[in-house]
């Protein structure tokens, strides 16, 4: 009876005990949210240089296993890491801490960024270095076709997947969670079958040395007593998170009507923190599909200009949705002052896009050992990639399009159309600084954020001297 007593007591004093010091945590996540450039790429290099190699709170096995959870579910993978290990360290409050922080830097940048563009945007300088930014971050798109698609197009069965995706949303205007679902079934049953097309290894290392560089991290290779599963948590605590994320949008439906721009900010971003596999890039294909085309919330150099923004600050390259639910409130504002209705509209288009990223993992992070190794899910999201390389390359030909032509027009053929430049509305110096951008990019290796920084400023000294 001693014994299970003495057991009792260990096991409650293990569920009290975070495993570093929450202070100590603080400091580190604050930190990694302040060096978090250069999009989810960049952002999980900086924690894993943090986290694991240099406060060697968590081994690599550990690290890459999260990992792999957070690139299957929808939303930013680098923000869901951030709850994961936070989650690991210092239970349920250390999760909301670091996913906390790992926003709050880009949402109190973007949001300055955003009263100084309605405010002053049509400043020389300020018209300059958003022009410049554009034909930046159309070479950064482009940059990201090729890098995802190398990475997930390795044969012939997930090209045409990326073909299909690109014909059903550029020519067909198919809506994007409907591509994603899609290519999800096709590469569930594919698995299932048996096709060989869809089987991919795992992404984290395995084996005696994985063990050991668990062993050194401070962590080790013991499961908190927090972190093993348990349904009672998970129910409750994914539950508050729910009501948190849903019982705002109702009472916006209810009180201000489905009409309301408000209520459409609350739906439209909730549906895409659903919907929204395969990373920032395809978020901004649905984004500037429905914002722009169906809403008209934005234009579409302005999408580019707030991707530039969430391009040069730290967080989570999906940020660039603050901006635009700033735009829809301040254009929409009802009875309130534009500038007023836009902070609530950014304050609300961030709270349900990031909610759901804590409700994701803290519903399912203690039952992750049961999804490892699952043949059939790991097609699913081998599809789901190999289909988003085809929606960036529509986002990429969208937005040059609105980069180096003045001018569009469709062109219509049954069922299909298509957006076509009208060719004598060429901007040649957006032509030029584009090219300028992709060999910065492509040849001499330079980094994202000196690239967008370079272009910025030749923006603002070619609209001078224009003027």
């Amino acid at each position: 009876m001693t014994d299970l007593v003495k057991n009792a007591a260990a096991r409650s004093s293990s569920a009290e005990r975070d495993v570093v010091p929450l202070g100590e945590a603080i400091k580190v996540w604050t930190r990694v949210a302040a060096l978090s450039f250069g999009g989810p790429a960049g952002q999980i290099a900086v924690m894993h240089r943090i986290v694991v190699d240099e406060k060697k709170w968590v081994g690599e096995h550990r690290f890459l296993h999260a990992l792999n959870y957070c690139m299957l579910l929808p939303g930013p993978e680098a923000h869901q890491l951030a709850i994961y290990i936070g989650w690991l360290l210092n239970r349920t409050l250390g999760g909301m801490i670091a996913g906390s922080l790992f926003v709050l830097p880009g949402f109190l940048a973007i949001l300055a960024l955003s009263y100084v563009y309605v405010m002053f945007g049509n400043l020389t300088f300020i018209d300059g270095m958003f022009f410049g930014l554009k034909c930046a971050v159309l070479a950064v798109v482009i940059q990201a076709v090729f890098r995802i698609g190398s990475r997930a197009l390795k044969n012939r069965t997930m090209i045409a997947l990326a073909a299909t995706a690109f014909v059903a949303i550029f020519f067909l205007h198919v809506p994007f969670p409907l591509i994603v679902v899609g290519a999800g079934l096709i590469g569930y049953l594919a698995s299932r079958g048996g096709v060989a097309a869809f089987k991919a290894g795992g992404g984290h290392k395995s084996g005696p040395g994985a063990i050991l560089e668990d062993k050194d991290s401070i962590l080790g290779e013991e499961i908190p007593f927090h972190a093993r599963p348990n349904l009672a948590w998970s129910l409750k605590t994914s539950g508050a998170l729910a009501a948190a994320w849903l019982i705002p949008v109702a009472a916006l439906l209810i009180t201000l009507g489905p009409d309301n721009v408000f209520s459409k900010i609350g739906i439209f971003f909730s549906e895409m923190a659903i919907v929204t596999f395969g990373g920032a890039y395809a978020v901004l294909a649905y984004v500037a599909q429905e914002a722009v085309q169906q809403l008209g919330w934005l234009r579409p150099g302005e999408m580019l200009d707030g991707l530039g923004m969430a391009e040069t600050t730290p967080g989570p390259l999906i940020m660039v949705t603050q901006f635009v639910g700033f735009l829809a409130g301040y254009r929409n504002p009802g009875t309130l002052s534009p500038l007023t209705a836009a902070t609530f509209a950014a304050v609300l288009t961030t709270w349900v896009t990031f909610l759901p990223s804590f409700f994701w993992i803290f519903a399912g992070a203690p039952f992750i050992e049961k999804m490892r190794g699952n043949i059939a899910l790991t097609g699913a999201m081998s599809a789901i990639t190999a289909a988003v390389v085809g929606v960036i390359l529509n986002l990429a030909i969208w937005f040059g399009l609105h980069v180096l032509f003045h001018e569009t027009t469709s062109l219509t053929y049954g069922s299909w159309t298509m957006d076509t430049p009208v060719l004598t509305s060429l901007s040649l110096p957006s032509l030029i600084l584009t090219l300028l951008a992709a060999t910065a990019i492509f040849r001499l290796r330079m980094s994202v954020i000196t690239t967008l920084l370079a272009s910025a400023a030749f923006g603002v000294g070619w609209t001078i001297f224009a003027s």
